[in-house]
């Protein structure tokens, strides 16, 4: 059994040039991600440019500059943003997992963050261009043993695997192999990612078996 150790980093945060403090700045940064993610979904990397992104988001070149300083700040703000989602979801589920639930916690999971590719075009940009800089590979590490981690806290939580370092494991190396599927069902046409994710379930559904019987 291979035991998982923490993953350590220099920072845990983009970076921003300056965090912004106040709620005017908060709201500067905010609109410019948000165009920025429009951008990358219609446009590709070569839109993200600071002067592009501050005409989007209605804010200036320098006030835009003083927190988001170049295209590489950009991505891993916008990574962060949406790693920080899926890991909110994957709380949200083990916050309110209970042994009575008579849902299919495969199907659960599965649909779940099959959507946030489905309905997020900007996240799509993202990960499929592999526009990662350094910091946001590391933090790609981390965010898939966080929730693999999440994934064994959920089980655990329906009473469905042991609380042990192998069914850690278990939820770490299926975490691996979902994460690759939905990704691969989502570089088309998300119209028809339905016939892998369907596959997937039953994969996971039989690895889930295996384990437990």
């Amino acid at each position: 059994m291979v035991e998982l150790e923490p993953i350590e980093a220099d920072t845990t945060a983009p970076r921003l040039r300056r965090t912004p403090r106040q709620a005017r700045a908060k709201d500067k940064v905010a609109r410019a991600l948000v165009a920025a993610d429009r951008l990358l979904a219609e446009e590709g990397i070569n839109a993200l440019t600071i002067t592009r992104v501050a005409a989007e988001a209605g804010v200036s070149v320098g006030a835009l500059y003083q927190y988001l300083p170049d295209r590489d700040a950009i991505v891993e703000a916008l990574a962060d943003q949406h790693l920080g989602r899926l890991e909110a979801l994957m709380d949200s589920f083990v916050a309110t997992a209970r042994p009575e639930d008579p849902s299919d916690p495969v199907a659960v999971l599965v649909d779940a963050f099959a959507h946030h590719y489905r309905s997020e075009p900007g996240f799509r940009a993202l990960w499929f261009g592999r526009h990662l800089t350094e910091w946001t590979s590391e933090a790609d590490r981390r965010h898939k043993r966080d929730m693999a981690a999440g994934v064994h806290r959920f089980l655990v939580a329906r009473l469905l695997l042991p609380d042990s370092p192998a069914a850690a494991t278990a939820c770490y190396v299926a975490f691996l192999a979902a994460d690759a599927v939905i990704q691969e069902a989502f570089r088309g046409d998300p119209a028809d990612a339905d016939e892998l994710l369907d596959a997937l379930k039953s994969m996971l559904h039989a690895q889930l078996d295996g384990f437990t019987r």
